[in-house]
């Protein structure tokens, strides 16, 4: 059965992309019964939709199905490794080194001191 397409459905040349990148089934395992490129599209519509599991559209494949992906992927890498794999892709597209030279840090993220500022001004001048 042919699903109408999402705005967030991968086309055939960013799936061909990331394809390599997915674990295969597991050996001795069952077959699996939804293709991969559907769990990846669900995952999408839920990341842009902001959805909940539950509420994945019924011609998507099974929101458990889809979430015990995301959790296998999230916890053995395949996630951050689609991600980094992409990033270099990109930034060689534009001509770019595959790693950046610079970061920026900003002044919320980044602690000074286990204390906040005024104590340690009232401390210093005691």
């Amino acid at each position: 059965m042919t699903r109408k397409r999402y705005p967030t459905d991968l086309t055939q040349a960013q799936w061909n992309r990331i394809e390599t990148l997915i674990p295969p089934a597991k050996l001795g395992g069952r077959n699996r019964a939804h293709a991969m490129g559907d769990i990846v599209d669900a995952l999408f519509y839920l990341l842009r939709s902001g959805c909940s599991w539950r509420m994945l559209p019924h011609d998507l494949p099974p929101w458990q199905t889809v979430y015990t992906y995301f959790q296998q992927w999230r916890d053995d890498g395949t996630i951050e490794r689609i991600h980094t794999t992409l990033r270099q892709q990109v930034r060689l597209e534009a001509g770019r080194e595959t790693q950046p030279s610079a970061a920026i840090i900003d002044s919320q993220s980044v602690k000074t001191t286990e204390k906040g500022g005024s104590e340690a001004t009232m401390r210093a001048s005691a």
